[in-house]
């Protein structure tokens, strides 16, 4: 039997781990039993230490034998993923890698040295006004090593941006934040998949997010509404992050913004799936692409890369919260619709976004046609 090593025990990783014991393989999990930890009951081996420590994971994945690693959705793991990967000489992500893909500081950087146009940006650990100078507010203020809008503000004067960085930093595991130039336009997601250095585009993910100046993601739609001419461009400027960020192996989730104008502007990319259920669900909604199956494949090298993907039908998701109170009744209904796939009520008490963590609920769809809500 084949033992696989998950990081995180969160409901993020609970679809891998339902994936892993499909395919009867020993599974190790480690993260902390912070309370929140669901997977430790459905794995067969559960060890309660913190993902980030990396050489005490790597000596007990030698002991184990460990035939590969792997998280999804989560950004945090990936640097003592490819810490034991590495180690241990299995399929896995460069260090560099690791940390071009996790700090935002560092991948701005590696934008702009492969000559990536990105957003003015800087990194600072403190507000000092003559670091602006040269910036035009307003300015996105957001965490360098923090995910799921967790800290990111849109800041529309100096004294609001010296708020956001105090506020940043604080949530920041570096204690640094990203400040950048605001670039107003319609987000998007591109979900990948990698496997020895070689790349393939699954789909394009169309974003609604939250009003200024929290910018928190509301709802998913697969596959993207964009033009075929804009979808071509964002495939270019995707293989070029990827090869420039040097992902080699695994998932993928790429954010860009595109501009009335057309331009495009790489937000952000982790290599790793997408959270949101983008990943874990809706891929394969609509695509029949199992990317679970092949994220596993890859981490335990037995992948064969498909040549295309193409798009089946359309599937959604749609948070709950104060913004989307229209969800309520749909999510609480006994009728059931038949575009639902799944959905639950986490809390009645709706509040505001600010941040992944202020959500209530959600409802995930497939349907011939895009399901528009509210």
């Amino acid at each position: 039997m084949k033992k696989i090593a998950i990081l995180g025990a969160s409901y993020l990783q609970l679809p891998l781990v339902q994936k892993a014991k499909e395919n009867g393989l020993e599974i190790h999990c480690f993260a902390w039993d912070d309370g929140k930890a669901i997977c430790k009951d459905i794995a067969d081996y559960f060890y309660d230490v913190s993902v980030l420590e990396k050489d005490i994971i790597l000596e007990e994945c030698r002991k184990i034998g460990i035939h590969g690693i792997l998280t999804i959705a989560t950004d945090i793991c990936i640097p003592t993923i490819a810490y034991v990967a590495g180690n241990l000489g299995l399929v896995g992500n460069s260090i560099e890698c690791s940390l071009l893909t996790t700090n935002k500081s560092l991948m701005r950087k590696c934008f702009k040295e492969n000559n990536i146009e990105s957003p003015q940006s800087i990194t600072v650990s403190e507000f000092n006004i003559k670091d602006f100078e040269s910036f035009t507010y307003p300015i996105i203020v957001k965490p360098s090593d923090r995910s799921g809008s967790l800290g990111v503000i849109k800041a529309a004067s100096p004294e609001e941006c010296e708020k956001a960085i105090e506020n940043a930093v604080h949530v920041s595991f570096s204690k640094t934040c990203v400040a950048e130039e605001f670039i107003k336009g319609k987000e998007v997601s591109v979900e990948t998949i990698s496997y020895k250095g070689e790349h393939l585009i699954i789909t394009i993910t169309d974003k609604e997010i939250t009003k200024e100046p929290y910018f928190v993601e509301l709802a998913h739609h697969q596959p993207s509404s964009l033009s075929e001419e804009i979808k071509n461009r964002i495939y270019e400027i995707s293989y070029h992050i990827l090869n420039a960020t040097k992902v080699q192996n695994g998932a993928s989730h790429i954010e860009l913004m595109i501009t009335g104008e057309g331009k495009i502007y790489p937000i952000e990319i982790g290599s790793r799936m997408g959270g949101d259920f983008i990943g874990s669900d809706l891929v394969q909604l609509s695509t029949e692409f199992d990317y679970l199956q092949a994220v596993l494949d890859i981490a335990l090298d037995q992948y064969i890369l498909p040549e295309s993907i193409q798009s089946i039908a359309y599937s959604g998701v749609y948070f709950l919260s104060e913004e989307t109170a229209f969800l309520l009744p749909v999510i609480t209904s006994d009728k059931e619709e038949s575009y639902i796939v799944k959905k639950e009520l986490l809390s009645d008490n709706l509040k505001p976004a600010h941040s992944s963590n202020d959500r209530s609920g959600y409802m995930i769809y497939k349907s011939d046609r895009k399901i528009i809500l509210g």
